[in-house]
């Protein structure tokens, strides 16, 4: 009966391994203490004792095993058995059989806690990579997005505005004029088309390429540029002033090209919004940092962000560690100022 029961729970230790320890410990006390002829301890209380240790309470199983021996050598010791055997032989084997199968579950939890520490550890680290890539991808995104604006928005009134010359100029029957206009759409079109091609040699990059090697996208747009857009603003009606201060100094490309964007962004609101008779831009270069103030004469605003430019022009100068402020001093003209890193970007 009582074999019968401990093997019964040795069905049950797995999901109830405290519940089986003890019940297992009872059941051996109880058969001392009816009297039954002494049998080894170890056997059958070594099951019970690994699935202890293996699910995590290993000091239980080792002061139910301590515990076990001590009364259950008292109680042979009552029923006559030798004390030399007993501490010589059968104490020194059930203690290491005992030990061998806490030690044995306790090892076995162990490495599958580090295998589930290691596998969560993996899992954290993709999961880590695909939010980079995913973020890389994003901000890509949104540069393409900036980039694209400016260079059509830019491009756009240009045409617009030459368009009106050409007509005034052909009921004028001015056919230099006409000439002229048609020559400024031509040039503002095979910019924007060379820009454009760019951005779409990007998007047809593997994604994975894209989302590895972000900063690989060759810039688009320098101050080298600035001369043309320049011309492309006076031939468009709008007279430019261009003043540099300090030593103009080779710029990391991505902070030429930050630059050339505001400026012919903030030229382009000029242009379109502003009913400006005349605007100027000034390039402050120090040691490092560049300062770009663009200002013009015309009806100014509240100096808010309120349009997909004003705001593009602000993040481009946040991304790469600059900062950027727009004013309209009592409504007479407005003012676009950014400081940008002139030794590199965050």
């Amino acid at each position: 009966m009582f074999a019968a029961g401990l093997g019964l729970l040795m069905l049950v230790r797995r999901r109830h391994p405290v519940l089986a320890l003890v019940a297992t410990g009872v059941g051996i006390l109880g058969y001392h203490a009816v009297g039954y002829p002494p049998v080894g301890l170890a056997v059958p209380v070594a099951a019970a004792l690994y699935s202890a240790a293996e699910h995590g309470r290993p000091r239980l199983a080792v002061g139910v095993a301590v515990a076990l021996l001590a009364i259950s050598n008292f109680f042979r010791l009552r029923q006559g058995e030798e004390l030399g055997y007993l501490v010589g032989y059968e104490l020194a084997w059930s203690v290491a059989l005992m030990a061998a199968a806490i030690a044995l579950g306790d090892s076995v939890r162990n490495r599958r806690r580090r295998q589930a520490e290691q596998h969560e550890r993996e899992q954290r680290l993709l999961r880590q990579r695909e939010q980079e890539a995913a973020m890389r991808i994003e901000q890509e995104r949104l540069t393409i997005a900036r980039d694209l604006h400016d260079v059509l928005a830019h491009t756009i009134t240009v045409i617009s505005l030459q368009s009106d010359v050409a007509g005034e100029a052909l009921d004028d029957a001015d056919t230099e004029a006409v000439r002229g206009a048609l020559a400024t759409i031509r040039a503002a079109t095979d910019e924007a088309t060379g820009e454009l091609r760019s951005t779409l040699a990007l998007l047809r990059r593997p994604a994975d390429d894209a989302a590895v090697r972000p900063s690989t996208r060759p810039p688009m747009g320098s101050l080298q540029h600035l001369d043309r857009l320049v011309t492309a603003m006076n031939d468009s009606g709008l007279p430019i002033g261009i003043r540099i201060e300090g030593t103009p100094k080779p710029l990391p490309a991505v902070v030429d090209t930050t630059a050339y964007r505001i400026v012919q962004e903030a030229l382009t609101n000029v242009l379109r919004h502003a009913h400006a008779t005349r605007a100027d831009v000034l390039l402050r270069y120090q040691d490092d940092r560049l300062d770009i103030r663009v200002t013009d004469d015309g009806r100014g605003n509240d100096g808010e962000a309120n349009g997909h430019g004003l705001a593009g022009m602000r993040e481009r100068a946040e991304l790469i560690g600059g900062t950027l402020t727009m004013s309209g001093p009592d409504g007479r003209g407005f003012r676009v100022s950014a400081s940008l890193p002139a030794e590199g970007a965050r």
